[in-house]
């Protein structure tokens, strides 16, 4: 075990990545103080059921199935951290600072605001679900700011609701900005049934409505935004740890401070697979970095994990699941395959005609195929 390791290991975050830090710990044999601080009041529970099954009423949030007091981790919710001193090795909270020797950083990301003062829904937390939920009644007129993501996944919650839909995309498609024009183009005729406008710019949500450029208003009773999020870790300014905001660490997530680690969406980690840094804010991240961070706290420099995965994610939206593995940059090449009963695929090819991304709607065994072929190290004659 690493000898560095002789006083508490605090993690500042409640979420997935933080919760399954503390449990690695304990499973790898750290036998020290686990500090775990959480923000909200809910016990650490799983993110993307709220923006399926939780809005749209078929079930409530759950907690992660763990017993925290029974492996000795303390929890303390509703516990906000204002900021952290290295020289001093604390964390300072409301409550008073708290020592550590390891911390890690796993605060997560915050929904981003638009200007105005009217009523801005976001989804982020339980309660932020168990408010939509509760507004997505027949027959409101509700306005969702963003075709992303969140945006599809919230405006087909509300379209079963019987709701009045309108989507609002700055960009010429819906996920235009993740996946290209040519691929976001195909998910525009998904929001049959909702009023879906492109290229618009909103400036202000007022008490009156949304406002849009040119001076027109579209009158809402609810309005959500899904524009995007930033790292939450405004705290650590000052800290001198390096923020783009996103915590820099390298592929053994450590910060320029080795005994500070950052994890899940807080962090930007380099990774020797794709040769940049990667924010990569979904579930499949904040599951698999843990390990590395529990290994790196317990062993030290003889930890052998490092985090170079192939980025995963998926969304469940108007009846489909669309499915991305990989990593595509602006130069890569797409080519689309419609060939299949059922759903359509594409891929993103470098130069060098190697695959570096892949998209399946509705095709999850081909998904997994290319995930693993992109996980397979690559090897060349003589």
């Amino acid at each position: 075990m690493n000898a560095s390791v002789k006083g508490p290991v605090v993690v500042v975050g409640a979420g997935l990545a933080g919760s399954r830090t503390c449990l690695e710990l304990r499973k790898l044999g750290y036998e020290g103080r686990i500090v775990l601080l959480g923000e909200e009041p809910s016990l650490p529970y799983d993110r993307p059921p709220l923006s399926k099954a939780v809005i749209a009423g078929k079930r409530e949030s759950k907690p992660l199935k763990a017993d925290y007091e029974g492996v000795g981790i303390e929890l303390r919710l509703q516990t906000r951290v204002e900021s952290v001193d290295l020289a001093e090795r604390e964390v300072v909270t409301a409550d008073g600072p708290v020592a550590f020797d390891n911390l890690v950083v796993a605060t997560g990301a915050a929904p981003l605001h638009l200007p105005g003062t009217g009523e801005q829904l976001t989804l982020r937390t339980d309660s932020d679900a168990a408010a939509l939920r509760d507004r997505l009644t027949e027959g409101a007129r509700v306005v969702v700011i963003g075709a992303s993501w969140i945006g599809a996944e919230v405006a087909h919650a509300a379209l079963q609701k019987g709701c009045a839909v309108a989507g609002l995309e700055f960009h010429p498609a819906p996920l235009a900005q993740a996946l290209g024009a040519a691929i976001g183009s195909r998910f525009a005729g998904w929001w049959n049934g909702a009023t879906l406008r492109t290229s618009v710019r909103v400036v202000a949500v007022e008490p009156d409505g949304v406002h849009l450029e040119g001076g027109e208003v579209i009158p809402a009773d609810v309005v959500v935004t899904g524009i995007g999020v930033r790292p939450a870790t405004a705290w650590l300014r000052g800290s001198g740890l390096e923020l783009l905001p996103a915590v820099a660490v390298n592929e053994r997530l450590q910060t320029s401070d080795p005994n500070v680690y950052a994890l899940g969406d807080a962090a930007a980690w380099w990774s020797p697979r794709f040769k940049c840094r990667m924010d990569v804010q979904h579930w499949d991240d904040a599951f698999t970095a843990p390990a590395v961070v529990a290994s790196g706290i317990v062993h030290g420099d003889a930890s052998e994990l490092v985090h170079d995965p192939v980025p995963y994610f998926w969304s469940d939206q108007f009846g489909h699941r669309i499915e991305y593995v990989g990593h595509h940059g602006p130069s890569d090449t797409v080519s689309i395959d419609d060939g299949y009963e059922r759903g359509w695929t594409a891929q993103w090819s470098d130069a060098d005609g190697r695959l570096t991304a892949a998209l399946g709607v509705d095709q999850s065994k081909l998904v997994a195929a290319w995930r693993k072929e992109m996980l397979t190290p690559q090897t060349t004659g003589a």
